[in-house]
């Protein structure tokens, strides 16, 4: 095992929420302090390690996929803009909610619960009352505590921060990163649905090798691995020769230089790679080695759990839309709303981003109520005629131009009363 591995190891058998440093590492380990920072870093990447500002490098507990809506108090305090006046043990832990201590401490100790933060003035009643029902306290301010709270806060290795701002800015804040929070989908990777044991043949494997695969597996397409276990192709049933001749090589027949996505590539990027290129399955690798195999049908499947996923925030697409209500005539699907205040520019009148928003989405609408097909959007041309003023009811009209196995267009308009306002023609590639 090599010094760097070393380092990690000893790392991850480290207590969650222990300082890290170079020169401790170093030297516990006697180790360069090069070699220590570069392990370090590694660690971060590992998700093992977080260096938070004015705290330092700690060890953290290495969650695969914790809530997106849950914040740490660690994020609190660069949020706020704060300092940690005790409790760093603590500083990695997860927050539920918060209060605002505004009353007595009967009334408070009702909505207090473990993994809540406290947002309070100089108030050492309720401080207490928080730390021992197991709730972080956040003292608005710039006002700090005494010894005996933070002695109380280490002992229960809660964190007690401390932030310049007024109670009502600082739950403002907050509120507002938990609502970004919330708008962020679970980005799903390929990491996630790829098969893990892909079946294989070797490049020296010859046609009858892969005729067994395939009346052993059922299925028709493989990647082709060389003697390191190097992804060097794809061969399918389709590439088996027609004189029927077993003893010919794979790698003769094989599709040669693959197309391959790693484990961190999002299934989004992976359903348009291989919808462009027309490909049913794609290698999953770490360098050159394989380590597993996604097919289109897990990719469509993926795509499809995301469109369907719940979300709680609203996105300004989301804002926008819910003011328009649509129906559908013949093969022309017509959306009908007012310009509200967010889609203004500086100017007063609706932006053009906010306007093209609209159109392109219009436009997708209308293919997936055709079809409720999954689509990539290839290109999109727009040209627009006239400014809309705030409170403007406009329509849009959505018609579905040209439909296709692979490809679709779309041709979007945007009236005012009977003006044209803008011109849309989207291109999109179908993923089937």
């Amino acid at each position: 095992m090599s010094k760097h591995q070393d380092i990690i190891k000893y790392i991850s058998s480290l207590q969650v929420g222990t300082k890290i440093s170079v020169r401790g590492i170093a030297s516990d380990l006697g180790v360069s302090e090069g070699t220590a920072y570069r392990a370090i870093k590694d660690a971060e990447v590992l998700n093992i390690v977080s260096t938070i500002p004015r705290v330092g490098t700690v060890r953290i507990e290495k969650v695969a996929k914790k809530s997106i809506e849950s914040l740490s108090y660690a994020e609190v305090v660069n949020i706020v803009e704060g300092t940690l006046l005790a409790g760093k043990a603590g500083i990695h832990k997860r927050l539920n909610k918060f209060i605002i201590g505004a009353m007595q401490e009967k009334e408070a100790q009702k909505y207090m619960s473990p993994g809540c933060l406290t947002i309070v003035g100089n108030r050492e009643d309720i401080q207490e009352l928080s730390l021992e029902n197991q709730c972080a306290v956040l003292i608005t301010g710039g006002l700090s505590c005494g010894d005996k709270i933070k002695k109380l806060a280490d002992a229960k290795k809660l964190p007690i921060i401390s932030s310049t701002y007024d109670t009502f800015t600082v739950a403002t804040m907050i509120s507002k990163a938990i609502s970004e929070s919330l708008i962020k989908k679970d980005i799903i990777l390929v990491e996630d649905i790829m098969n893990q044991n892909p079946e294989y043949l070797r490049a020296v494997d010859n046609v009858l090798d892969l005729r067994k695969k395939i009346e052993k597996t059922g299925h028709e397409r493989y990647p082709v691995l060389d003697e390191e276990d190097n992804v060097v192709g794809i061969v399918t049933i389709k590439d088996i020769p027609q004189d029927n001749k077993e003893n010919v090589t794979i790698n003769k027949i094989m599709s040669k230089e693959p197309i391959t996505v790693t484990k961190k590539t999002t299934v989004a990027y992976a359903a348009h790679v291989m919808g462009w290129e027309g490909i049913e399955i794609c290698p999953v690798v770490d360098g050159k080695k394989l380590i597993g195999i996604v097919g289109r049908e897990e990719v469509i499947k993926a795509l499809q759990y995301i469109t369907r996923q719940p979300q709680v925030g609203e996105t300004v697409e989301d804002l926008i839309l819910k003011n328009f209500q649509y129906e559908v005539h013949e093969n022309i699907m017509k959306f009908s709303g007012k310009i509200i205040p967010e889609m203004l520019d500086q100017l007063g009148t609706a932006s053009w981003s906010s306007m093209n928003m609209l159109l392109s989405t219009a436009g997708i609408l209308g293919l997936r109520y055709r079809n409720n097909i999954n689509i990539s959007v290839d290109s999109i041309i727009t040209y627009f005629m006239k400014p809309v003023q705030m409170d403007s009811i406009i329509e849009i009209h959505a018609e579905i131009i040209d439909i296709g196995r692979s490809f679709c267009k779309v041709e979007v308009n945007m009236y005012k009363k009977k003006d044209l306002i803008a011109k849309t023609m989207l291109s999109a590639k179908i993923l089937r």
